[in-house]
């Protein structure tokens, strides 16, 4: 299990302001209620785990901490100052995502897919790119350098040339990785990021990622992955019904009953007998045939 110190200290002194701060997020679609008054905070050099099963509200909520929803009611603050609900005025914030499902540029290079990250931080216009003056030339090679170092961090720069489409599933992961790092964030929150992987991939994951806080980096994953996500987590919060069901040490959550029954879906007295195994067996197996088909994991709810 983790047991690594929590890091609480930003420039060198102490800082009682949370990097992310959502407080009584609320998300309504019409009569819905995706999300229902969240209270979640991310403490510098922090990872912290989101899980709960399919429909739970995970995603919807981190939509909502990204600006691609603008929540119903609550606050969600980075560093002390109100986000604005515009996904990249969140970017240039300082708040980096990835997504369940991959989002490159399928026909651009790998380097490309980087260089894209990087927009936010550059502050040349477009006139600059027409004329491509001094300025622009500058700007430019700092971010091909700067693209460089990330892709070396990541283990892909000597793919940098290679088209993005053809680079396997796990490497693709690492590039979307990439790819949000380059904006410069504070905080990274990734949405499924071993969804696919094998189990070598996964572990390849867990090392960036902690790589990724050892560099002064906050973290916020969802993860159905649940050996992965109580390895990683300094600490763990459980959405059930879009609501927050427990948050609190990995142990704690891991051993929390009401977080199993959640995810078994049934009252713990009421465990499936041998005829109800033997169903569950038996639909395995025909799913096995490959009669039964399967379900990626793009197509799975949130």
């Amino acid at each position: 299990m983790n047991t690594m110190t929590t890091t609480t200290t930003i420039g060198g002194t102490a800082s009682a302001v949370p990097v992310l701060e959502a407080t009584g997020v609320t998300m309504r679609f019409g009569g819905l209620v995706a999300v229902r008054s969240v209270d979640l905070t991310v403490g510098a050099g922090e990872i912290v785990g989101l899980i709960g099963p399919n429909g739970a509200g995970k995603t919807t909520f981190f939509n909502c901490l990204t600006g691609l929803y603008v929540p119903t009611e609550g606050r969600v603050s980075y560093r002390g100052g109100v986000l604005p609900p515009k996904p990249h005025l969140v970017t240039r914030a300082g708040v980096a995502r990835t997504f369940q499902n991959i989002r490159l540029f399928p026909n651009m290079t790998v380097l490309e897919n980087v260089l894209v990250g990087r927009h936010t931080r550059t502050k040349e216009g477009l006139w600059s790119a027409l004329v491509r003056g001094p300025g622009f030339k500058r700007a430019e090679a700092t971010s091909h350098e700067r693209a460089m170092e990330l892709l070396e961090f990541i283990g892909l720069a000597h793919k940098a040339d290679h088209l993005s489409r053809n680079l396997p599933y796990g490497e693709q992961r690492k590039l979307e990785i990439a790819r949000a790092l380059a904006s410069d964030p504070g905080l990274l929150l990734l949405d499924e990021p071993t969804a696919g992987m094998n189990p070598q991939e996964t572990r390849a994951a867990e090392e960036l990622i902690f790589a990724i806080r050892d560099q002064g980096i906050a973290i916020l994953v969802i993860e159905h992955d649940m050996r992965f996500i109580f390895n990683l987590c300094d600490r763990v919060a459980c959405l059930v019904q879009g609501e927050k069901l427990v948050e609190g040490t990995p142990e704690a959550v891991q051993g929390d009953e009401r977080v199993v029954a959640a995810y078994l879906g049934t009252p713990f007295e009421g465990a499936p007998g041998a005829e109800e195994v033997a169903e569950v067996e038996a639909a395995e197996a025909h799913s096995a045939t490959g009669t039964g088909g399967t379900t990626s994991p793009e197509g799975e709810a949130q």
